[in-house]
């Protein structure tokens, strides 16, 4: 008998869902930053055996929105809810339980099976601990609460146990040797917008949007073709820095993680553009692959 299922990772910005989603997988698939709002998409990992497929699912976090862009991310959390077999609520020892109180009764009306996942448990003692789980058991009782360490793997590995243990049987949903529902050029504007996040401060990374204008590929060596968007002319003299720095550094960094993750020899080309406003325009956001319906 074969289990397949799509098993989605939920949770509220910075809790460490993307962390999580990659080290279940196994795979650098969800770029993830110490900073809130690194995933904008939906984006799905497969893991694949002989008897069994999991469609683990990375969301944005949970957020009010503020503009049009953050409407989407949230629809892709929502959405979240709808077509899972299992659903993984990531947590983590900071935040209080009550945050998004919303959000979290619309999980507790779900008739799957829920895993509350409290993380960076490396941070935090037995006994605050211990509040934590009590506090969760309180609000979400159908839940069954792990505590665990993403970053460290702590526990991981008996959450993969308990996700196959949970799927249904079913046949599998994707071709056994795909690794992600996203194309090539995806992971790339993914590794510049990651490098972005690191290096530049305040509000540059979340006006921030990279689109692929080329991907050539050759035997052993691949022509990119990247255009960076910002919304605002100052920005575009930050992002490119004194004398084209800031860019260069950027390009470089993301071009020795293009070779790695592609292992094929990358030639990257960046360019920055301003499109004013993007992150409020209907039009735009479809242009850049959001959900808004």
């Amino acid at each position: 008998m074969h289990k397949a299922g799509f098993v989605n990772i939920v949770g509220n910005p910075n809790v460490g869902k993307s962390t999580l989603m990659n080290a279940l997988v196994g795979e650098r698939i969800s770029i993830a930053t110490f900073k809130a709002q690194t995933t904008r998409h939906r984006i799905m990992g497969i893991y694949n055996t002989d008897d069994m497929q999991i469609v683990f699912s990375d969301t944005p976090g949970v957020l009010k929105p503020q503009y049009k862009l953050q409407e989407s991310m949230l629809n892709f959390s929502t959405s979240a809810l709808v077509d899972a077999d299992v659903l993984i609520y990531v947590t983590d020892v900071v935040e209080t339980p009550d945050k998004h109180g919303d959000f979290i009764s619309k999980v507790c009306q779900m008739t799957v099976p829920v895993l509350l996942l409290i993380n960076k448990i490396d941070q935090t003692n037995q006994e605050k601990l211990i509040e934590l789980v009590e506090a969760w058991k309180e609000l979400m009782p159908q839940a069954e609460i792990i505590p665990i360490s993403a970053l460290t793997k702590f526990n991981v590995e008996y959450v993969l146990k308990r996700v196959k243990e949970l799927l249904p049987d079913s046949p599998p949903y994707f071709d056994k040797d795909q690794w992600t529902d996203k194309p090539a050029r995806f992971f790339v504007t993914e590794i510049i917008r990651e490098k972005i996040l690191l290096y530049y401060d305040k509000e540059i990374p979340y006006s921030v949007e990279v689109v692929v204008e080329q991907f050539k590929e050759e035997a052993h060596r691949i022509h990119i073709n990247a255009v960076i968007y910002v919304e605002r002319e100052s920005q575009k003299g930050i992002i490119i820095g004194k004398q084209g720095r800031a860019l260069k550094k950027v390009a470089s960094e993301a071009r020795r993680d293009l070779e790695k993750f592609f292992g094929k020899s990358i030639f990257l080309e960046t360019f920055v553009k301003v499109d004013k406003d993007w992150r409020s325009s209907d039009k735009e956001l479809r242009n850049f692959g959001y959900q808004l319906d």
